[in-house]
């Protein structure tokens, strides 16, 4: 298993004192202020209450930091959560949200236990910013309905919400409406000014400011606070807003499902929700780890994989147990961690206390938020996370095949799923790939004049070079060319020097060619294999059977050898 807490050790290791320690106090201050409304609006998107929010910045972004393998990695709930949680809070509720986390978790540690960390780089960038750049479109889709103090739409597919919004327009509540704009726009104007106070702070005072004064002079305006749509209770007491205080421990499964009463855990819950936590784990593995990436490109450091992977399952196994959703590395807060000169892990654990004290001490300010300022934030984030320049890049630029990867990743994220864009992106490379790899396998013809043929070539005898990796997309190719040797050809040497590997299907592939060769009376000799792929050879019994296929260091060799038998038989 990969060693826990690698980067705070090693952070540890180098010296710590108390000039890194007020660095990563500030830091850890400033991205807390960003990730306290952020939240909010995420846990709301998400279709939970804005505390479950706070619970897993507080938590899993506690435990994440401490355990992991990025010294700068900030985590907690994230925009790309949304378009996967969203559905299961609604199918399943609260506790089957919790439940699909905690299992996501429990792969997250398996996956770096069984060091899957390498495996994310192989996702093709196409298929990253094809569905990245479909949850924006889904993330925004989803807040419109609140931007616009229109009636939720409902439905969990994208063109049956655009629909539904569409038939209930003319309802928009002009006050709701306005103040989204305004705090739309000053979170789009805000960075030109120049000041070192976060946008998203000053989105979110604006908000709540504009809404108080609106409410207190227009008590009719309409305007929908946190505190109007959400409540919780406390010995039996209902109370409005965001509770002040950290909830009891309990198991998921102990939590209300979608009727509002506790589930039953049992095998049919486990194996429904198990599609879910694969979803959970996967994107929140791919985004931990491009997040990580991001950071070491910033600060120039390197992070573990294997222990971020194994830290983001720790993080995502204890938060459902305090009320957390999932929780990921954070890229735009990390980001912002990185800027505000954060040093070691130790800023996003005093980023994780900050928004504890500001739930302890600023719960019922912040219930005053209202719901189009926060999905106003959302829209810049969905904005924000786009990729709208590098998709114009890739459209403009991109080879053929990597543009209709982007396109399809975006459009069955969009309107089907964004596990199934995943998956069908990552084969649908795959397939590209094998295409353009299969053209790299070469068979050369040389002549006796080249200086790598060898030397008196009998007339009967052709020398062929092969280079380039025999693989299943490549090997039936390269095996082709050799049969379009001439009739009168007696012998050919294969020389293997420049095939860098060969799996099973090149086996086959070349022991069926060696066998049609044999069977029209062609002597085969292979010569100049690499190690690896001499021993997969010797193991297939290709060095032992003369007459059909035989082995030599050398294409001279192997002439002179078939110039020997030549002479013994005439």
């Amino acid at each position: 298993m990969p060693p826990l807490a690698i980067a705070l050790r090693e952070t540890l290791r180098e010296g710590y004192g108390g000039r890194e320690l007020r660095a990563d106090l500030l830091a850890g201050v400033s991205v807390g202020i960003i990730a306290v409304p952020l939240a909010l609006a995420l846990a709301i998107a998400s279709g939970v209450p804005p505390q479950h929010g706070l619970y897993t910045a507080i938590v899993a972004g506690l435990l994440i930091a401490l355990a992991g393998g990025s010294r700068f990695n900030v985590s907690g709930p994230t925009a790309a959560f949304v378009v996967i949680l969203q559905p299961i809070a609604a199918q399943h509720g609260v506790g089957g949200l919790l439940l699909a986390t905690f299992m996501a978790g429990v792969m997250l540690v398996a996956m770096g236990w069984g060091r899957a960390g390498q495996l994310i780089q192989f996702i093709p960038y196409p298929v990253t910013t094809g569905f990245t750049a479909g949850i924006a479109v889904v993330i925004a889709s989803l807040q419109l309905s609140d931007f616009l103090g229109l009636p939720a739409a409902g439905s969990s597919h994208f063109v049956e919400r655009m629909l539904a919004l569409l038939r209930v327009l003319p309802e928009i509540n002009p006050a709701e409406a306005a103040l989204g704009s305004g705090v739309l726009l000053l979170l789009a104007l805000w960075p030109r000014l120049g000041t070192r106070v976060p946008a998203y702070l000053a989105g979110a005072v604006v908000a709540a400011a504009a809404a108080y004064g609106a409410r207190s002079l227009w008590p009719d305006c309409g305007i929908v606070t946190i505190a109007d749509r959400f409540a919780y209770s406390v010995d039996g007491v209902v109370h409005a807003g965001i509770p002040a205080m950290l909830p009891a421990v309990h198991w998921p499964w102990q939590l209300p499902g979608a009727d509002g009463t506790p589930m039953h855990l049992d095998f049919d819950l486990l194996r429904s929700l198990l599609g879910p936590a694969f979803a959970i784990a996967m994107l929140g593995a791919i985004e931990s780890l491009l997040c990580a990436v991001v950071a070491d490109g910033m600060t120039g450091r390197k992070h573990d994989p294997d222990a971020e992977l194994v830290a983001q399952g720790l993080g995502n196994i204890a938060a459902p147990l305090f009320g957390g959703i999932p929780a990921t590395g954070a890229l735009a807060r990390t980001a912002a961690n990185v800027r505000a000169g954060a040093r070691s892990p130790l800023a996003s654990v005093f980023h994780a206390l900050f928004v504890l004290a500001a739930m302890l001490l600023l719960a019922p300010v912040l219930s005053w938020l209202p719901m189009s300022g926060l999905a106003a934030l959302l829209l810049m984030v969905a904005w924000n996370m786009s990729e709208r320049h590098n998709v114009l890049r890739i459209l403009r630029v991109a080879p053929r095949g990597d543009v209709l990867l982007l396109l399809v990743c975006f459009g069955l994220t969009v309107f089907f799923d964004m596990v199934i864009a995943v998956g069908f992106g990552v084969v649908l490379a795959s397939l590209f790939f094998m295409h353009r790899m299969s053209r790299v396998a070469m068979v050369t013809l040389v002549g006796d004049g080249d200086p790598h043929a060898p030397r008196d070539l009998p007339e009967e005898v052709r020398y062929y070079r092969i280079a380039g990796p025999l693989f299943f997309g490549a090997a039936e190719r390269a095996m082709a060319a050799l049969r379009r040797h001439d009739h009168g050809v007696r012998a050919l040497v294969l020389d293997l020097s420049a095939v860098p590997t060969i799996d099973a299907t090149g086996l086959v592939a070349l022991e069926e060619l060696l066998d049609e060769l044999h069977e029209a009376g062609v002597f085969v000799a292979l010569c100049g294999a690499q190690r690896s792929v001499l021993g997969l050879l010797r193991e297939g019994g290709y060095t032992r059977q003369a007459g059909a296929r035989w082995y030599f260091a050398s294409a001279d060799a192997a002439v002179r050898w078939w110039q020997r038998g030549r002479a013994a038989n005439s």
